[in-house]
């Protein structure tokens, strides 16, 4: 995000309270996400639309966090950090609950628009919150605690979707209640929130690439998440797998996140040139997903595989922010923070549409075959910076 000239934590001071609470709101909209994002795409996939479609329609949610990155910061800045992160969760369960109440493809994409722009916006405000709240000493741990708990609620969402099914209300209004709690862990820090009004704030245009292998790795992230969350349940349906089974797959992949992500972090933290990790966990992936292919059609070791797989390709978002922290600091490492979030919503609006694409045409596995381009790219990419260029990045 580009936020100049705010305060830093000291060494060695941590802001328990305002990480905590930034941690807590966070997490607790992953889990709405986490159900909403299998529930959107299985009432579409049960409306007869093509998985080409439903890959188009959660692509929105790229497109709304493209527009919604550059304007975190002005809209901070007049309203404050606290209250717009408030606003947001407020339009977020409203915007969630409305799928329900409208069958019409493009007033979905609307609303997939509005809540998508709602929550870039409490992402990259939640993000920063904790970055500027954590000491450089405990940011690396910090970030592993923050990623690991937003896990857990991705990974809590698609469980309660396995619980409560795809038809009524009953998880529209379920998502709307899990939105609206996050309310509760912001109120109680709301005098922590940074004063960043009157701040003249420069592009983050010059930062998408200040790091190239950190902002590559979090665009193949969103990418692979947002494309693999919301067409796994697709896939799985296809494959034979019945609604439940197929979400709960994603309950896996969740779980997987939850486990790894603090020694993820702990690791990035002891390793000097983090494009070597990163290089190792895009590989990781890349096996992941042709493993995939393999094991599809036997529940079990299909289950096994996604669970480290999804722990290990969670990590290119951890260690491509640690990767950020090592590389820049003060202002610069602010407004590369937004640069980040933008190459993520550029993911997020590339993966649903290839894949669905991959499936339409190639059948099933075209899901794993999809996801695969993405980890050669970056492998690519990483290759390219490690061998061939001395400079920093």
């Amino acid at each position: 995000m580009p936020f100049e000239h705010t305060p830093q934590a000291p060494d060695e001071v941590l802001n328990l309270r305002a990480v905590i609470a930034a941690i807590a709101a966070i997490s607790v909209v992953g889990i709405a996400l986490g159900l909403g994002i299998p529930l959107l795409s299985i009432v579409m996939e049960n409306r007869g639309y093509s998985a080409s479609l439903i890959g188009t329609n959660t692509a929105i949610a790229g497109l709304a966090s493209l527009i919604a990155a550059p304007f975190a910061t002005p809209i901070a800045s007049r309203f404050g950090v606290v209250q717009t992160i408030f606003i947001s969760i407020m339009v977020g369960a409203f915007s969630f609950i409305a799928f329900y109440f409208f069958e019409s493809f493009l007033l979905w994409g609307v609303f997939r628009f509005i809540l998508h722009f709602a929550m870039t916006l409490l992402f990259i405000l939640s993000e920063f919150w904790i970055s500027i709240s954590a000491p450089p000493s405990k940011r690396g741990l910090m970030l592993g605690i923050y990623a690991t708990v937003l896990s857990l609620g991705f990974a809590v969402g698609p469980w309660l979707f396995s619980q409560v099914g795809s038809a009524g209300l009953t998880p529209f209004v379920l998502g709307f209640g899990i939105i609206i709690l996050a309310l509760i862990p912001l109120v109680l820090a709301w005098k922590e929130s940074p004063n960043i009004a009157g701040e003249k704030h420069s592009s983050f245009v010059p930062f998408l690439f200040a790091v190239p292998t950190a902002t590559a790795a979090v665009l193949v992230f969103g990418a692979v998440e947002t494309g693999g969350f919301s067409l796994l349940p697709v896939y799985g349906t296809r494959l034979g797998y019945s609604e439940s089974d197929s979400a709960m797959l994603l309950t896996v992949i969740g779980l997987g996140n939850v486990l790894m992500q603090i020694p993820i972090g702990l690791l990035s933290d002891r390793v000097r040139d983090k494009r070597y990790l990163l290089l190792a966990l895009a590989l990781f992936g890349l096996i992941g997903v042709m493993s995939m292919t393999l094991v599809a059609g036997n529940w079990r070791w299909f289950a096994i595989v996604l669970f480290l797989w999804g722990g290990a390709i969670a990590g290119l978002y951890t260690v491509g922010l640690a990767h950020l922290g090592s590389r820049l600091t003060g202002r610069d490492l602010a407004s590369a923070n937004a640069a980040f979030i933008f190459c993520y919503a550029i993911g997020m609006l590339l993966g649903p549409q290839l894949i669905g694409v991959g499936m339409d045409w190639v059948g099933p596995n075209g899901f794993s075959y999809a996801l695969a381009l993405f980890f050669l790219f970056y492998i690519a990419l990483s290759l390219q910076r490690i061998i061939f260029v001395k400079r920093r990045g």
